[in-house]
């Protein structure tokens, strides 16, 4: 399995995300929607970082599940109740990603609901991986 992840110069600089990437390999896992749900159902953490890294963690949690790691991510889809809250928390979203998914990022797209299943979730965290 490869990812090539492609960021053409004529295009705005890819931070945080990658604007293409070309995936080979033999086997597709698409993964659910993860919010910040702890073991018993019950959504957790107050702030939007805090339920970032749990959702982030729940999905990676899944993928490893799958037979996957963060590095076989091709696509993540965000969806947060609150865009202008996600952007001002960009920076510290970013040291989360790396902390527990690494610098290589999929194709990424956040996306502004009106809320989630669980009107406690402030996001959601869904993805597209290839693994060998």
């Amino acid at each position: 399995m490869s990812l090539d992840r492609i960021n053409p110069e004529e295009l705005s600089p890819a931070t945080g995300f990658s604007h293409a990437v070309a995936a080979t390999g033999t086997r597709l896992v698409f993964l659910a929607g993860q919010t910040a749900l702890d073991g018993a159902g019950k959504v957790v953490g107050e702030s939007l970082p805090e339920q970032f890294e749990i959702a982030l963690a729940n999905l990676l949690t899944a993928l490893a599940a799958a037979g996957g790691t963060p590095a076989d991510l091709a696509r993540v889809t965000v969806y947060a109740v609150d865009v202008a809250a996600y952007r001002t928390h960009a920076a510290e979203l970013g040291r989360i990603w790396r902390r527990s998914a690494g610098r290589d990022y999929p194709a990424m797209a956040v996306i502004g609901v009106v809320r989630l299943w669980d009107d406690r979730a402030q996001i959601e965290l869904d993805g597209v991986a290839v693994l060998p």
